[in-house]
């Protein structure tokens, strides 16, 4: 997803056309997924031909046309978002619920990937024993998926000969696999860099972090017992329990920052003051409340908010918000997504400044 984020974030040219839609991943729900696109995909239609040529809308909506036929929608997760121009065509399956939506904009859409990445926990599950491994990417307490070549990895090594026997050789032949594990481990990272649990014994725990090449990558605590032989769902549902106390830690961590901010002056809630600072490098960290959208206009005097019935005018940005997230990412900022009520002084909307 981190990979995804990133060549879409910096895409910028006419006509990009973000379909974001909530979808299901079992019968009947999924079977009504298809019309809910199709619908989308006709709104997106209907918008291309109000602002654009008709050569260059009818092929821009063959294009999501054709993207839109080639999803098996029985393999969907719990929301599905399109994304398409004159060079690209991407599809992304999240594990997260969305408002079903259609952003055209110089820029992607790239909010719920962000948010995605930030207010929920997408982790890597290692499944560690002396004998065989598994590694399950997580999202929150829902499997995505379960890595197979090289997973699941045995152990072939000769552990049962009588020369292994002796603590210290076993120790060294243990050491050796761990460290075929890791390195197979850390390949798939560099692809998707998520954080890792491991699940295994304390003995084992203690072992891989003495071979393990990216010790920063992966937790300070684990989910004991052997579960080699327990069905995905089952770990990642224990696995999730540690994971929650993780992620409420580091949310109270954050709020901590905003809070410390607000008393050192260095706390911006204007629309227009934060644009403008963006601009000037001067953000950190933005601060939203999750569900908030807002169409505006962006003058060199001000952001203008606008209502939702104006939100296909060719000067509206459709989201004002996650224009700003963009912006600010491009600074090298970042951005804490906040339950709703907690930024109720700021109407949902704040951000902390480097100084």
């Amino acid at each position: 997803m981190n990979t995804t984020l990133k060549k879409l974030k910096n895409i910028s040219s006419e006509n990009c056309i973000t379909i974001i839609m909530n979808s299901h991943r079992t019968k009947p729900g999924y079977l009504k997924d298809e019309l809910t696109l199709k619908n989308l995909i006709k709104e997106a239609e209907n918008r291309l031909n109000e602002n654009t040529v008709k050569k260059e809308a009818d092929a821009l909506v063959d294009k999501l046309q054709k993207l839109a036929n080639d999803i098996d929608h029985s393999h969907n997760l719990d929301s599905l978002m399109l994304f398409v121009n004159k060079d690209t065509a991407k599809v992304v399956k999240l594990p997260i619920e969305v408002t079903d939506r259609v952003i055209i904009d110089n820029n992607f859409a790239t909010r719920d990937l962000v948010r995605a990445m930030h207010i929920e926990t997408n982790y890597f599950v290692l499944v560690l024993s002396q004998e065989k491994v598994r590694l399950i990417e997580a999202f929150n307490d829902k499997v995505v998926q379960e890595f197979d070549a090289p997973f699941p990895m045995e152990n072939t090594f000769p552990m049962n000969k009588p020369e292994v026997t002796v603590s210290s050789r076993k120790t060294n032949l243990i050491a050796e696999f761990f460290n075929q594990v890791d390195k197979a481990v850390n390949l798939i990272r560099k692809e998707n860099p998520l954080p890792v649990l491991i699940c295994t014994v304390e003995e084992n725990y203690a072992e891989y972090l003495k071979i393990a090449d990216e010790k920063h990558s992966i937790f300070t605590t684990y989910l004991n017992k052997n579960r080699i032989a327990e069905t995905d769902h089952a770990i990642v549902t224990e696995a999730y329990k540690i994971v929650e106390t993780y992620k409420a830690k580091r949310n109270k961590e954050r709020k901590a920052e905003l809070d410390k901010a607000i008393s050192e002056n260095k706390f911006l809630s204007n629309t227009y003051d934060i644009y403008k600072a963006i601009n000037e490098g001067r953000i950190q960290t933005l601060f939203i409340e999750e569900g908030l959208f807002q169409p505006a206009i962006i003058t060199k005097d001000d952001v203008v908010y606008v209502s939702d019935f104006q939100r296909n005018d060719s000067n509206v940005i459709d989201d004002v918000y996650d224009e700003l997230i963009e912006m600010n990412m491009r600074y090298g900022g970042d951005v804490v997504f906040m339950p709703q009520g907690k930024l109720d002084r700021f109407n949902g909307f704040g951000a902390i400044t480097r100084y």
